[in-house]
């Protein structure tokens, strides 16, 4: 009998499913679903298989042999690879097992769901309606607080999987008609799609259909409106060139955290349920595994406090009329047991065993871009296999593989794939470097994206860096550029980034962006002979812009305002260093003379002025009566004191903790403040006693403390107030860390 379509917008009237359809409604990632699945398909037998996804996929399937998941269908916008989009699968999806199944007997599959050409152009999930939460309606209607608990103890628990498709369906209908007016309209498109795609598959075959969907689908596909109000629903959809490919995945991009919109809380969980629930020793398995993982970490996990753990889930499985243990009992368990009550160690499996890094791989048959294979080819020359999980990577550029690995990473930065990340906080020398690793899935669309730029991974870098090198009209993108060249070892590169910054150094007249362009161009003098490039030819570089910003550095600073002078202030600092690194002593001493006409000039901002004061007297070029003059001449005058004693300070604290005539001076101007003048001044003071270390903000507290005890005994004040004083002034410098 026609009856009513839930969900579906107007009076229409409906033709009841042929009985020859099979609807299997799942939850996305879900073993027990998996498992009704695999029992459904084996009972039916149907001659054709339907899975909701998109139909775009459909000629990757033959590539299901090939593939060991967790892996992703990877469908891109062929004019616009980096509009793109994930259909992850992991062994225990309902969805993958149908897929399997069919390909292990010959049954043809098909995807479908709406077409990702329309699914792509959509508005993002941000703009959209929010759609009802079934999961969580139907755990708050049987008493739970927990969506994930109540699909544990109704699914996951579940030993017949054959009445479980219907009582799902039966579940998911009975909410579509109480929350009817809460279908958004992309699920309503979708389930339109769907019901197209049936049809044309109940015209292809007269035997059975099995359908794979949501179960929030299900009642959307039991009754088939005429042809014609899905066309009025679906028309006008764009319709784009696709392309795709399989990726591996992970269990981490699986979980809700990563942000996956059907994610599930315990991917490594469900795997595990997934692999042992037909042996019947699911438990004291996982107990084993989670001593594995904290043995690994040399914490203590002892075959006796596995069994000891095993018998407390289950009694508190028992005690809450659980069917079995699940997560929750598990893990309050290893607290308990394994973990000694301390969550560190239980975050540890957590991470490691309920979450997961566990990477797909896919076959060499796959199709893929060639800037891809080349990548992959790469990683197997080089021995630096793709890893969902972080790691650490010394090289040493003196050995030819370390090179080479260097290159690769480098590259494909260049490329916004940034597989290795360079650890800037150890200092290796030369020769060497450190990368953290870490292969995350999405990678895989950076890939798509950068394929436009070239079939190989080398190629693909030199155009992009030839393009930035061609584009640059800062002095401070050419040297960045040049940088990036040199350590991707691509000589075309190279020599279009050097004519990038002799062009850009021409046209250049603020000496602020000259020398804000040194510590890039020094880093690259110091490693250019690593790297296979002249130094020579770039030091000549450096040299030219440090002494045309030399010249002009002084009235770069001349009445500036706050903003530019700490563009200033960095710009003193970065070339300062570079001129250290790599600058020869003819081109040192003209940065002296720089420096100290700066010190010099009448009107310019006390930031940058205090700042070369500061390093002419670490160098030894003024000394500590030099320094104190121009200090005592800055404090006296109240127009720019603040700023000059702030840039004075910036740096270690250690040279000024030692010398007690330079403290005094600060020290006895900080006195003189009124209340008002110190509070005015505090931001900036508080900015440049930021970069101290901890032990130097102790140190200046405890001098400090020892001016005060000494003032005291030489005055008649109120000790308790000074005390209350050097006790604030220490608090202001212990919490001075930004």
């Amino acid at each position: 009998m026609a009856r009513p379509l839930p969900g579906v917008p107007g009076p229409l009237m409906a033709e009841d499913l042929p009985g020859r359809v099979t609807l299997l409604g799942i939850r996305h990632h879900g073993p027990g679903s998996a498992r009704m699945v695999e029992a459904a398909l084996e009972r039916v037998r149907p001659e054709i298989v339907l899975i909701e996804g998109p139909p775009e996929g459909d000629a990757l399937l033959g590539h299901v042999p090939d593939l060991v998941p967790p892996v992703a269908l990877l469908l891109h916008d062929e004019a616009e690879p980096a509009s793109a989009a994930f259909w992850p699968f992991a062994a225990f999806s309902p969805e993958w097992r149908a897929l399997v199944w069919a390909s292990a007997g010959g049954v043809p599959v098909r995807f479908f769901d709406l077409a990702a050409a329309a699914s792509l152009a959509e508005e993002p999930a941000e703009g959209r309606k929010a759609s009802l939460d079934p999961l969580g309606t139907l755990a708050e209607a049987a008493g739970f607080d927990d969506p994930e608990r109540w699909w544990e103890d109704v699914v996951e628990h579940h030993t017949d999987p054959a009445d479980l498709a219907e009582a799902v369906a039966e579940a998911m209908t009975a909410l579509r008609e109480e929350f009817a007016d809460e279908v958004d309209d992309r699920t309503l498109r979708r389930e339109a799609a769907m019901r197209r795609n049936l049809r044309r598959a109940l015209k292809d075959t007269d035997g059975p259909i099995a359908v794979v969907c949501g179960a929030w689908h299900v009642p959307a596909l039991r009754t088939l409106p005429p042809a014609a109000s899905d066309a009025a629903l679906l028309k006008g959809l764009p319709k784009k060139k696709i392309s795709g490919t399989w990726v591996p995945w992970s269990h981490g991009k699986l979980a809700t955290a990563s942000g996956y919109g059907a994610g599930i809380d315990s991917p490594g969980w469900y795997a595990h349920l997934w692999e042992c629930a037909p042996r019947g020793d699911t438990i004291a398995r996982w107990f084993a595994r989670a001593c594995t993982v904290l043995r690994a970490e040399d914490l203590p996990a002892s075959t006796a406090s596995a069994v000891e753990a095993v018998r407390l889930a289950d009694t508190l499985a028992a005690l809450r009329g659980r069917p079995s243990p699940g997560l929750s009992e598990v893990m309050e368990a290893a607290k308990a047991v394994l973990c000694n009550g301390d969550q560190v160690p239980l975050d540890l499996v957590h991470d490691r065993l309920v979450v997961g890094e566990r990477l797909g791989e896919v076959g060499e048959g796959v199709p893929t871009s060639p800037l891809a294979a080349d990548l992959n080819r790469l990683t197997k020359r080089l021995r630096l296999p793709l890893d969902a999980t972080p790691k650490q990577l010394r090289l040493d550029l003196r050995k030819d593989t370390d090179r080479e690995r260097s290159k690769l990473l480098r590259r494909l930065e260049v490329l916004d794939v940034p597989w290795g990340t360079p650890d800037t906080t150890r200092t290796l020398g030369t020769f060497a470097e450190a990368w953290q690793l870490h292969w995350k899935p999405e990678f895989a669309v950076a890939l798509a994206t950068a394929a436009r730029h070239g079939t190989t991974v080398e190629a693909a870098a030199d155009q992009v860096l030839t393009g930035r090198a061609a584009g640059a009209t800062r002095v401070v993108d050419a040297a960045e550029t040049l940088s990036r060249s040199v350590g991707c070892e691509i000589p075309s590169a190279v020599a279009a980034s050097r004519t990038a910054l002799d062009r850009c150094a021409a046209a250049a007249t603020d000496a602020l962006e000259l020398l804000a362009a040194l510590p890039d161009l020094a880093t690259t003098v110091r490693y250019g002979s690593v790297r296979g490039t002249d130094p020579e030819l770039l030091r000549v570089a450096l040299h030219g812009l440090l002494a045309r910003g030399a010249v002009g550095l002084p009235l770069a600073c001349r009445g500036v305002d706050d903003d530019t002078a700490e563009r200033a202030i960095a710009a003193v600092d970065g070339a300062d260093d570079a001129v250290r690194l790599a600058a020869d002593e003819d081109h040192k001493e003209s940065w002296q003379r720089a420096l100290r006409s700066l010190v010099a000039m009448p009107d310019a901002h006390g930031l940058p002025t205090g700042r070369a004061t500061r390093l002419l007297w670490e160098t030894g070029a003024l000394d500590s009566d030099a320094v104190a003059a121009r200090l005592h001449r800055a404090v006296s005058l109240t127009a720019g004191a603040t700023a000059f004693v702030a840039g004075f300070l910036r740096g270690s604290a250690a040279l000024l903790t030692a010398d007690p005539r330079l403290f005094g001076v600060v020290d006895d101007w900080l006195s003189g403040l009124t209340t008002a003048d110190f509070e005015a001044a505090l931001p900036l003071l508080r900015r440049a006693i930021a970069e101290f270390s901890p032990a130097e903000r102790r140190m200046l507290g405890d001098r400090v403390k020892g001016t005060t005890r000494t003032a005291a005994a030489n005055a008649d004040w109120d000790e308790d107030l000074a005390a209350r004083l050097a006790a604030h002034v220490r608090s202001l410098l212990a919490g001075a860390a930004p």
